[in-house]
């Protein structure tokens, strides 16, 4: 074999190979996906979003309502705030953050984009990669907390309008068991002098949202309310007293808990919960 015939066999054997593994397109297209997660350098899209309907979120009537409102004003390229949903664990801050956005596609082109705490440092990239679209975009970093003050004040530039402010696109939306989301030092809380100055600083993060949203632990009528929703919705049967009795073996009543129940419902049913 001629050496042109075998860099002619070399090269249909190379393109043969490229087309059974093409080379990476690198990061992926935002505008292709309806949700995306941030890894601090590139976006990773997601076909779905994995979040219940709206009307099942109950219990929690007034900050669905309120939440789900900004979301789709967003979506409609309206104005909109950035949000801090703060309160209660288990009573659905994060659900409602993917249940908004999902039901705001139906009124305007947005997607989510999940970003960890630990990649705020990251976050002026994504804003330079998403800024001048036509598209929305809600960043969403869950369960934030603050050890170090550097953090906060990081995220307060992007909120206000620092060197690197968040694109008019683009809104944020946290979610943090305290309000005031800056830990406190031991130190700290036992300082009679300075107590009102850490206060004070703390919560001055938290006032740079233009929608703070607080969560509060369910009564019982709350709770049995959306195991009833939840069951209805799957078509499974449920008891009162059980329900109960499983809230009180886990020692708090909460929209997580009572998920928790269903989900032990439709493993009986032999239902699969999407």
């Amino acid at each position: 074999m001629s050496d042109s015939e075998t860099n002619s066999l070399l090269a249909r054997i190379a393109a043969a190979l490229e087309r059974m593994a093409p080379a990476s397109d690198g990061p992926t297209d935002p505008d292709a996906f309806p949700a995306y997660g941030w890894d601090g350098s590139v976006l990773h899209g997601q076909d779905r979003i994995a979040a219940p309907a709206l009307d099942l979120l109950r219990g929690i009537d007034r900050q669905r309502d309120t939440v789900s409102a900004n979301v789709r004003r967003l979506a409609q390229g309206a104005e909109a705030h950035d949000m801090l949903l703060w309160g209660a664990r288990g009573m659905g801050k994060s659900a409602l953050v993917r249940s908004s956005v999902l039901a705001a596609q139906a009124d305007g082109d947005i997607a989510l984009v999940q970003a960890a705490g630990d990649a705020l440092h990251t976050l002026p990239v994504l804003f330079a990669l998403l800024k001048g679209r036509v598209r929305r975009y809600l960043v969403f970093i869950d369960d934030i907390g603050f050890d170090r003050e550097e953090d906060a004040r990081a995220l307060r530039s992007l909120l206000e309008g620092g060197v690197t402010p968040r694109p008019a696109n683009v809104r944020i939306a946290v979610t943090s068991n305290r309000r005031n989301i800056l830990a406190r030092t031991q130190g700290q809380q036992d300082d009679p002098v300075n107590a009102r100055d850490d206060m004070d600083d703390a919560l001055a993060l938290a006032d740079r949202f233009g929608l703070p949203v607080g969560f509060h632990a369910c009564d019982q009528d709350d709770y049995l309310a959306i195991v009833a929703g939840y069951a209805a919705h799957y078509g499974l049967d449920w008891n009162r007293d059980e329900a109960l009795n499983w809230s009180r073996r886990r020692g708090a009543r909460s929209g997580r808990v009572a998920r928790h129940y269903i989900a032990e419902l439709a493993g009986r049913a032999g239902v699969v919960l999407d």
